[in-house]
């Protein structure tokens, strides 16, 4: 039997990087998974991957509205959610002074707007079946530490583990069997990551200044820990916020 077997888990950002390997993991363990992504042929590629009785629905996670659908679409095929993984994200590189409005609420609308509706939607569709449930938020390190060259990104991820903690009491003070964590990766090898526009020579001279990072990691690096939480094994894990980034924490 699989670490999640039977357990129907729904993924957003599902199309690439960790959201895919997120999938593929869990689909492995025997859940069935729900991936969703406004980039419709990457997201039907991983449910392809991720196989069994993995389907894919296009999602765009800023609009309430189209949470609702998904949930209520999922439901529906499957009967039940079990476990959240609120994954889909953006970044672009600015700091405090360069960023501008556009990409500040662009940012906010996704990394953060996404996240409040899947936890706020999450709560009241898992809290339906009575078994243990898991919302697993995806951070980062920069919510935990200076990052002036991706501030707007930044401050997002900050959003999300307070957010985190907030839901987690939530839940225990309302009875519900589900429990609410973050994780917070550091550089990741995905197409998100590379995809990044070179900085200007000002954010150089900042990122200069950051304390050195133990490398780059990969996907399954974070799949897994989110594997682990979305199981029953971390039952007792509730309101933590979990660094996947190989060393301490050094604020600069």
């Amino acid at each position: 039997m699989g670490r999640v077997e039977g357990k129907v888990c729904l993924v957003t950002g599902g199309a690439s990087g960790l959201g895919r390997a997120d999938a593929i993991r869990l689909a492995e363990q025997g859940a069935i998974v729900v991936v969703t992504d406004v980039d419709v042929t990457g997201g039907e590629e991983t449910a392809q991957l991720a196989g069994g009785d993995a389907i894919f629905m296009e999602h765009d996670v800023s609009n309430e509205d189209a949470w609702l659908d998904v949930l209520k679409t999922t439901v529906d095929k499957f009967g039940k959610l079990n476990v959240l993984v609120n994954n889909a994200g953006i970044v672009i590189p600015a700091s405090p002074e360069e960023v501008t409005n556009e990409q500040w609420r662009l940012i906010q609308s996704i990394n953060t707007d996404g996240v409040f509706y899947g936890i706020k939607h999450g709560i009241s569709t898992i809290k339906q079946n009575g078994e243990l449930g898991s919302i697993i938020n995806m951070s980062s390190t920069a919510a935990m530490q200076g990052y002036p060259a991706y501030f707007a990104y930044a401050a997002s991820k900050g959003a999300v583990r307070s957010m985190t903690k907030s839901a987690a009491v939530h839940c225990v003070q309302s009875g519900y069997k589900i429990r609410v964590n973050s994780l917070h990766p550091g550089g990741i090898a995905t197409q998100m990551t590379a995809n990044i526009p070179t900085p200007t020579p000002e954010m150089l001279e900042i990122m200069k200044n950051m304390p050195p990072g133990p490398g780059i990691g990969q996907p399954d690096d974070v799949a897994y820990t989110v594997l682990f939480l979305a199981s029953d094994e971390s039952k007792h894990i509730n309101g933590v916020e979990l660094p996947v980034d190989n060393t301490t924490i050094i604020s600069p």
